[in-house]
């Protein structure tokens, strides 16, 4: 074999999954798929330079027929067909599966991407949970003797992995000695080890797909599940995928995504918070008609956000696939009751929004949420499992509201500017840590969430925003100042210790990205050097 291991032991058990043949597996996908995958990154990059100097998207011309066209995806298997809550995080530590297995939702998105530090010790002891979970052994003991199993009186959730995005690498695993493509090894670790299993348990493997910006990326995944497929000897669309549209570029192409992949496809789901973040990126530099006011204040109810969600469940429905809402960010606090309500009635409306939309279900980043969103949607559904039914014909979404983004309203404001600096170095201090998800001020924040805050920052001092609430204009030398305050916050917050190991590098890092000239595409790349 041809490809690397650097360290094959980075938990108990990794032989489980480090084996010869899954090895092998991983190294034909990445000698397959590798190098589309890079032709497809590099096209990422002239095609956001031609936009960036336009200031303009279009629905494409040359796939004109596939928007007309009248087809559909194939029919959900059954355990996809009710998918009205879906609880979403980590499949690593064991402790926080198994919990999201036990939480009621009907579907469980375990998620190696966003809501985890691909630390190489987080992606092996994932797929080993879930293969775990697969067979039915998966449990945990804290040091305080607590233990958790799997269940048994109530169904557990069906679980949706979310391997990385295209662009991310793994270092740990060197293919003719360059590090293997982050997708194909999530995916294919997960699919060798666990897909009959799954078969076998009236399931299947089944993925959320994320951060894809094109049709011809969405072809690229058709194209691994076929072959993945064909190579574990199972019926083509056993797999199933479903689609994140959190990126500009991509919902201008959702009938095409769900084209590509119409034998694998499930559907799509509104990811907005990165959809937020790829919306500044994408148009970084194309004015101040594209600044967005603070993160806070963007609303799903602006109407280019609006504009983008009636899309999607309009070509979703269309196409006979399910619509999926998107993450409430906000979650409970067990010792602050007045905090739990809060959460409680913004993340009520937020789903009830998206039910009367004709979304078929939505997320939530906490258990105690569940029951929430699952009476909204029950509300609505009744005894149906979806509303794929419900048509929008009305709804016509041109591109100039897709790119509206002055409707958002609001201000930018110095208090925005302050909090996004805070998020982004206390986020990645704790991503830093091998945690990818993190309670921040009642808010949940991913990787997502603070790609948004320090690009924010970056579009700020590039465009001399002012500042609302000061009057003052945002520069390097503001910036630098407010980010030393912030940063000298957190440090009396978490003591020195921490703030040594995680918050100083972490600090630095965005002080770096947020300041450059040249403008970082993911945070999670520098930052993943500095991770073991």
């Amino acid at each position: 074999m041809a490809i690397t291991v650097t360290d094959p032991r980075p938990i108990n058990r990794a032989e489980e999954i480090l084996t010869p043949k899954a090895l092998a597996f991983v190294e034909e996908l990445h000698n397959r798929f590798a190098g589309t995958r890079n032709e497809l990154l590099a096209a990422r990059a002239s095609k956001r330079q031609r936009v960036a100097e336009t200031g303009k998207l279009d629905f494409l011309p040359e796939t004109k027929d596939v928007r007309d066209g009248d087809w559909k995806v194939a029919p959900a298997p059954a355990a996809l067909q009710d998918r009205r809550v879906e609880m979403t995080g980590p499949a690593s530590p064991a402790k926080m599966a198994i919990n999201a297995l036990n939480s009621g939702a009907k579907v469980w998105l375990a998620d190696l991407e966003d809501a985890s530090t691909p630390t190489w010790a987080n992606v092996i002891d994932a797929i080993l949970n879930l293969r775990d979970a697969a067979q039915g052994t998966l449990s945990y003991t804290s040091e305080e003797g607590k233990e958790y199993r799997l269940r048994t009186d109530a169904p557990l959730a069906v679980v949706v992995a979310r391997p990385r995005g295209w662009h991310m690498q793994e270092k740990h695993l060197l293919v003719n000695g360059e590090p293997a493509v982050g997708a194909l090894v999530d995916f294919g670790l997960h699919f060798f080890h666990i897909a009959k299993q799954l078969v076998l348990n009236g399931q299947g493997p089944y993925y959320y797909l994320p951060k894809m910006e094109s049709h011809l990326e969405a072809r690229l995944w058709n194209d691994v599940f076929v072959f993945a497929q064909d190579f574990l000897g199972l019926h083509q669309g056993t797999i199933r995928a479903t689609v994140l549209i959190e990126t500009i570029p991509a919902a201008f192409e959702m009938d095409e995504i769900l084209y590509e992949l119409r034998d694998h496809a499930s559907g799509l789901n509104a990811g907005r918070w990165d959809y937020l973040f790829s919306i500044i990126k994408y148009f970084r530099d194309a004015g101040e008609e594209f600044v967005l006011p603070d993160r806070a204040s963007v609303a799903m109810t602006a109407p280019f956000m609006r504009a983008y969600t009636e899309l999607l469940v309009k070509t979703c429905h269309r196409r006979g696939a399910f619509a999926m809402g998107g993450m409430a960010a906000v979650i409970p606090n067990r010792r602050h009751p007045e905090v739990t309500e809060a959460a409680f009635e913004k993340v009520r409306a937020d789903k009830t929004r998206e039910a009367n939309d004709g979304f078929d279900g939505s997320w939530v980043a906490h258990p105690d949420l569940v029951p929430t969103c699952r009476e909204v949607f029950d509300s609505v559904l009744g005894d149906k499992p979806n509303q794929v039914d419900k048509q929008r014909p009305e709804v016509s979404v041109t591109a100039e509201q897709l790119l509206d983004v002055q409707s958002a309203g609001g201000q930018v404001t110095e208090a925005g500017l302050r909090l996004n600096l805070y998020v982004a170095v206390a986020y990645t201090a704790v991503w830093l840590s091998g945690n990818g998800a993190v309670a921040i001020h009642n808010l949940m924040e991913d990787a997502a969430t603070a790609e948004i805050s320090r690009s924010q920052v970056w579009q700020q001092i590039r465009n001399k925003s002012i500042l609302a609430d000061t009057g003052n204009t945002v520069t390097r030398e503001l910036v630098e100042k407010i980010l030393a305050e912030e940063t000298e916050r957190l440090r009396t917050e978490f003591g020195d210790e921490a703030f040594r190991r995680y918050y100083q590098p972490a600090s630095e890092l965005i002080a770096d990205i947020c300041l450059s000239d040249d403008y970082t595409d993911f945070l999670t790349t520098p930052a993943y050097e500095l991770v073991g």
